[in-house]
């Protein structure tokens, strides 16, 4: 994730409390919010891929969705 995208969210979030959005800027603001989502969801579900249980026999297994 870019730190960018997360200086940018921040920037209008405090916008949104101090002075208010343009319509314009609520709609940046909506986008970048959904692809920061899409973006922690992808990162999640390939760590949760990559993740194994170990049960008490020592057997590695695979996390069931």
């Amino acid at each position: 994730m870019e730190k960018q995208l997360i200086d940018r969210i921040n920037e209008l979030a405090r916008k949104a409390k101090s002075e208010g959005l343009t319509n314009e800027e609520k709609a940046e603001q909506k986008k970048l919010r959904d692809q920061y989502r899409f973006e922690f969801r992808q990162s999640l579900q390939v760590q949760l891929d990559h993740t194994y249980i170990m049960d008490e026999n020592g057997n590695k297994r695979k996390l069931g969705k």
